[in-house]
């Protein structure tokens, strides 16, 4: 079967993740050449077919009243802009592509398609290698590993949980 590939990004008013990731990037690390950000995931699904793809495109990995979708190719960049792109490893859990997969395979009652995913950043600015290495390096951690949630359920504060919660959701 095809591997259907497509992207698919927050429209500006929502992108919320993008803002979170700028403001992690010009205040945690300081990197002043940060103008701007996107955050888009890439999702490559096999095992499926066309019809089922078409669908799952429009009503499981994006909403289309806030998201964009781009179809086999991304976006391409701009000019000043530079494309880090993060996947998970072998064998890392995906919770993002584990979700969509489920998803899918509930809509369609059909076989569980394999689905795999990607997160790519599209950082606006003027950057130096030692900028590129410094954003790689958190990206890439932020990535693979994280704080677990358990730890904050502990508290007896209900509202510092909440708020843990709040920020361990906007992570997936």
């Amino acid at each position: 079967m095809t591997v259907f590939r497509c992207f698919v990004e927050k429209k500006k008013p929502f992108a919320v993740e993008a803002n979170g990731v700028r403001n992690e990037l010009t205040k945690t690390l300081l990197l002043s050449g940060v103008e701007d950000v996107r955050v888009i995931n890439r999702y490559d699904i096999e095992n499926i077919d066309e019809e089922d793809w078409n669908n799952a495109v429009r009503n499981i990995l994006s909403e289309p009243q806030v998201d964009d979708v781009y179809e086999e190719t991304a976006p391409a960049a701009s000019e000043n802009e530079w494309v880090l792109a993060v996947e998970y490893l072998p064998g890392q859990f995906d919770q993002r592509a584990d979700s969509a997969s489920q998803c899918i395979q509930l809509s369609t009652m059909k076989q569980r398609p394999v689905v795999r995913t990607a997160r790519l950043y599209y950082i606006k600015g003027t950057l130096s290698d030692e900028d590129k290495a410094k954003i790689r390096k958190t990206l890439r951690q932020n990535l693979k590993s994280r704080q677990p949630f358990r730890k904050h359920m502990r508290s007896r504060n209900f509202r510092k949980c909440w708020k843990a919660l709040l920020l361990w959701m906007k992570q997936d």
